[in-house]
């Protein structure tokens, strides 16, 4: 089939849907025709950056849609909860989507978002962008060749931040499961979907434990003030907002994100307004958060396999960190450089997949993932063709369902069954 330059509408002009739409303006490999973002100026930016008229700048993906099928395909980067809704009519359109993870905040609305795209006969591809770096095709590829013989146990931390986690998940849009999600979903189910990807299977029976520990009233400071503005403890509390936030300024990367959640504004003042007025100036021990701040998951593969997953507010702010324990090797990886170790010989080699330069975990761009897809996404429209897309709406089902399985069963304080028990693979 012939190749054509595919026309994308994006619902949601925050820092997901500018950077997707940023990488396919830079390419040239789509056209970015129309945006829907309720913010105005982010939406005027929105529209200038792309050379887009007045009546291709919507409110809302609901006046978006209203318009018709204005694109081959959509990118929606909307808030959590206006995930389902905005897909499913999208899809009914007929237009191909490109879904900001997660797909859904519940089971129900991500069987609906899965029925629809498949009624309609359009691809779906969630952003499950950790699937797109050289470093995990790389592990992924040491595992499926037998590098380490069978695996048969994984350990993986996720060490979100103490100042990323304050952010997003104490003061910013993710902190309360009734509006998003539980942290396991709304940060975590990039981690959950990773592991299958590189095991190669769906866990079958998963545990869980974890709370919200630390980020309470109780553990307020003596003295500790409302907002970190008024505090007189502010200077030697970790998560000082000001602090944070301030030594931003300067740094263009740091500018776009975390800052720019707080404020457009690129000055002093601009930021110690936003911290008086607004959510991240909040003492994080006074906030309404109810997410957990650390949590660990324990799955068992229908291949006996198992694997303890943690995820931790109390850490620097840094890439993944995986052990995979084979019968006959090992190996381990910190999201740059995989170190194997072969049990026959006792060497060792480092594999380094290499990464784009400037890349990293805290650039905003997830070492470049998020650029390969948005590259994939465009190849998969102007070619008719879902195969450069890592995942379909079938596998994030998947991996979504063991996220609820594995909350269930912290709530519960049970073992829950995840996936039928038919091995991927002979069990051992």
């Amino acid at each position: 089939m012939q190749e054509t330059v595919p026309a994308i509408a994006v619902a949601g002009a925050g820092l997901r849907g500018r950077a997707y739409a940023a990488r396919i303006r830079a390419t040239g490999a789509g056209r970015i025709v129309a945006v829907a973002e309720p913010d105005p100026v982010r939406r005027a930016r929105f529209a200038a950056e792309h050379g887009l008229p007045p009546k291709r700048a919507f409110p809302g993906w609901r006046e978006m849609a209203a318009a018709g099928r204005l694109a081959d395909g959509v990118i929606i980067a909307t808030q959590d909860a206006e995930h389902a809704e905005p897909a499913i009519r999208f899809a009914g359109l007929g237009c191909h989507i490109l879904l900001e993870k997660p797909m859904a905040t519940s089971e129900a609305d991500a069987l609906r978002i899965v029925d629809a795209v498949e009624r309609a006969g359009v691809m779906l591809a969630v952003c499950h962008v950790l699937r797109y770096t050289a470093y995990t095709r790389a592990l992924r590829a040491l595992i499926a060749d037998g590098r380490i013989g069978a695996p048969v146990g994984v350990q993986h931390l996720e060490p979100v931040g103490w100042w990323h986690h304050a952010h997003s998940y104490v003061r910013g849009n993710w902190r309360r499961s009734d509006e998003s999600g539980p942290m396991l979903m709304t940060k975590s189910c990039h981690d959950v979907d990773w592991l299958i990807h590189v095991m190669g299977e769906v866990p079958a029976r998963v545990s869980s434990f974890g709370r919200l520990s630390h980020f309470r009233p109780e553990n307020r400071p003596p003295g500790a003030g409302a907002r970190c503005v008024d505090c007189a403890v502010e200077a030697r509390c970790p998560y000082s907002a000001p602090r944070l936030y301030l030594s931003c300024l300067g740094d263009p990367a740091r500018e776009a994100w975390p800052l720019g959640a707080v404020t457009d504004e690129r000055t002093e003042a601009g930021v110690l307004r936003a911290l008086r007025e607004g959510p991240y100036g909040r003492c994080v021990y006074a906030c309404d958060n109810d997410v957990v701040d650390h949590q660990v998951v324990n799955m068992e593969f229908p291949s006996g396999a198992t694997c303890v997953f943690t995820m931790t507010a109390f850490s620097p702010a840094a890439p993944r960190q995986t052990r995979v324990f084979g019968t006959s090797g090992c190996l381990e990886g910190d999201g740059v450089r995989i170190t194997v170790r072969d049990f026959v010989t006792g060497g060792t080699e480092i594999v380094d997949p290499g990464a784009a330069p400037g890349g990293g975990a805290f650039d905003g761009r997830h070492d470049h993932a998020d650029d390969a897809l948005a590259d994939a996404f465009t190849a998969a429209l102007a070619g008719g063709d879902p195969a450069p897309l890592s995942s379909g709406p079938r596998e994030s089902l998947a991996s979504h369902r063991v996220v609820w399985a594995a909350e269930r069963a912290r709530l519960n304080g049970t073992v829950v069954e995840a996936a039928p028990q038919s091995p991927a693979r002979k069990a051992r």
